[in-house]
């Protein structure tokens, strides 16, 4: 999905880079972007539309899982003759059986039970889901500075709207290539051997001590302001260490925070809790992409970015930003692992059976 996303937007940038060229904004800052450019986020907004379409059209002409059918529903008959027509098979209903489970499982959502059998497995999938997209997606804060030195980004002022976005575009790509899908493949490979606890936990740590070693050196890695990039620094070190972070947040909690509340909690609540952890995560983005872009200016007025006010700086932001790693390797501890277990043991709906 990173790298489609990628791919559409370097396509449709460069169709109308081609199509109405511009001259770099310190040329004509008003020509520098196109009339037309304003159709190019429209065509990539509206291109990922379209799997999301394709995906609720293949889910509407699924049946039900057999989970939900039984134990919410109550129909061994109808979830039996579902599996029968997926796999194939013969499946026998046991209607007496389901009857006996989900008249014992029958506490609602926010009771005392619930809260006592998984109200810390909710505070523990929804905290770690915060505190991963808030680092997660305040990674774009110091894009620019990283992109930048490495040369994969000139500076903005010798560059027209459209250009930027290809060669915004273009360096993601590569950031995905060598770090972000590596990450997932690794999760891919090592999930149900190394199980989901270590993964997130390791992912956590790791993405802290790269944080740190970004943060706490960052003006001497990055280097200092001489025409339109960076000069001095370590530039080598800086992509690395930025590289490190996305890896291990893909092999870490990117990928676990949305496995494991699929897992930890009974059928009739298990959408529901996974909502409301996603919904946390998306809360922390929020927080991530503005908060901390207000944070992340400069302390001294008249050096942030123009219509902002003055901030802690970049330094002491991702060092903030490290904090709330630490914190979500903390929370990691209210999460159980799930490796090698059925549903029905982890939620408990075994034992009423």
């Amino acid at each position: 999905g990173i790298l489609a996303g990628a791919a559409v937007a370097i396509m449709v940038s460069i169709t109308f880079k081609k199509a109405f060229p511009a001259a770099a904004f310190d040329v004509d800052p008003i020509g520098s972007t196109p009339p037309q450019a304003d159709f190019v986020w429209r065509i990539i907004l509206l291109a990922g539309a379209i799997p999301a379409a394709l995906t609720y059209y293949w889910r509407m002409k699924m049946p039900e899982t057999a989970r939900y059918t039984v134990l919410v529903e109550g129909n061994a008959r109808q979830a039996a003759q579902d599996m029968s027509r997926v796999l194939e098979v013969e499946v026998d209903d046991e209607q007496q059986k389901v009857e006996k489970t989900v008249s014992v499982e029958s506490y609602g959502l926010f009771c005392k039970e619930f809260l006592v059998n998984h109200g810390l497995h909710l505070l523990g999938t929804t905290s770690t889901w915060f505190l991963l997209d808030i680092a997660f997606y305040s990674q774009n804060l110091f894009q620019k500075d990283v992109f930048t030195a490495v040369g994969w980004l000139p500076s903005p002022v010798s560059m027209s709207a459209l250009e930027e976005v290809y060669r915004i575009a273009r360096a993601q790509a590569l950031i995905a290539l060598i770090s972000t899908v590596p990450g997932y493949w690794f999760t891919v490979i090592f999930i149900d051997k190394l199980g989901r606890f270590f993964i997130q936990f390791m992912g956590f740590c790791m993405m802290t001590a790269f944080m740190f070693g970004l943060s706490i050196p960052y003006y001497y890695l990055r280097g200092t302001v001489c025409s339109s990039s960076y000069c001095n620094g370590h530039h080598l070190t800086f992509i690395v260490l930025y590289g490190f972070t996305f890896f291990f947040s893909n092999f870490g909690p990117n990928s676990t925070t949305f496995i494991v509340p699929a897992e930890v909690f009974p059928t009739r609540f298990r959408s529901t809790c996974h909502g409301i952890s996603a919904a946390s995560g998306k809360a922390g983005a929020i927080v991530g992409a503005f908060g901390f872009l207000y944070a992340s200016q400069a302390q001294t007025d008249g050096n942030q970015e123009p219509g902002y006010p003055t901030g802690v700086g970049m330094r002491t932001t991702l060092i903030l930003l490290a904090c709330c790693n630490a914190m979500g390797g903390v929370f990691t501890f209210l999460v159980p692992e799930t490796k090698g277990r059925s549903l029905e043991d982890l939620s408990g709906e075994n034992d009423g059976a």
